[in-house]
């Protein structure tokens, strides 16, 4: 039985590929392998300018310009990468999207008025949003599926088989009134289609597990943060919001990421599958929900 933290959270030699791995939640998973030893990481995005900033923090990153919402494009990147290593390990299908909200609480206005902000919402919007934060997991997955297998196939991570692992978001199990859009109700989607798949590919030895995340600073995030947020604190130090906001009164830390991200993909995670990892500091428990 293997009880050394230094083996038993090991991501050293993995070959791993990441998508919106250039910003936010992305970036932090792409310097929790990239710092410790995975022989491999790809981040896939649209924005070359911000993967090649990110490669910039090691020499295993390898930056791809690719985009979730193309199932052929999706697959260019899996072929490129098949070229060059011939498996992956681990793919983190992280990207994701945030339409502007209603703007208006049900519970504040009339009918009438509710209605009609409703309706100045696009439909594109929504088609969008599912498309990146749930559909392109799904097809991310199939695109990548060849490389899992030979990931398993080339036996160079003991202890584990290759995986998946999906952000998705607290938001899929809230209930509060004024959070209804297509955000949540798309990551809501994200955490039944990780569940669906982990039984799906079984049969393949490839395992499926999600995080998800509260707030953390992102570029997503940073409209709601700023509705919490002390603005003498740095959001990310105990005190910048009270526990009603947050009880562990801060915004996640890339440490929260490694941390939890290490855990999943080493020998200390091999037995989850099908899991939905919370991780928010505690958010959720102050806001109606089904989790």
């Amino acid at each position: 039985m293997e009880t050394s933290p230094t083996n038993l959270f090991s991501v050293k030699g993995m070959v791993v590929c990441i998508t919106g791995g250039g910003t936010g939640i992305g970036r932090m998973m792409t310097e929790a392998f990239a710092a410790n030893g995975a022989a491999k990481v790809y981040v896939v995005g649209r924005r070359k300018e911000k993967l090649d900033e990110t490669a910039k923090l090691s020499p295993n990153i390898v930056p791809l310009v690719g985009d979730v919402t193309s199932k052929e494009s999706l697959c260019e990147v899996a072929e490129q990468i098949k070229q060059e290593t011939g498996f992956v390990n681990l793919l983190c299908c992280n990207s994701g999207t945030m339409p502007p909200p209603i703007g208006v609480k049900s519970t504040e206005v009339s009918v009438q008025e509710y209605a009609r902000k409703a309706l100045e919402q696009k439909t594109e919007d929504w088609t969008t949003t599912f498309q990146t934060n749930s559909v392109a997991v799904v097809f991310n997955t199939f695109a990548f599926l060849e490389l899992l297998d030979a990931g398993n196939k080339k036996g160079n991570c003991p202890g584990r088989k290759s995986q998946v692992i999906v952000t998705s978001s607290i938001a899929g199990y809230l209930r509060v009134p004024g959070n209804f859009g297509a955000y949540p109700a798309s990551k809501a989607a994200t955490t039944h289609i990780v569940k669906h798949l982990s039984g799906t590919l079984a049969p393949y030895s490839i395992r499926v597990n999600a995080i998800a995340p509260g707030l953390f600073p992102s570029e997503l995030a940073a409209g709601l943060i700023a509705q919490g947020g002390k603005t003498d604190k740095d959001v990310t130090e105990e005190g910048a919001f009270d526990k009603s906001f947050i009880p562990a009164e801060r915004l996640g830390r890339t440490d929260d990421i490694v941390g939890t991200m290490l855990y999943m993909a080493s020998a200390a995670g091999s037995y989850l599958n099908g899991n939905i990892q919370v991780l928010d500091g505690g958010r959720i428990s102050q806001l109606n929900g089904t989790y």
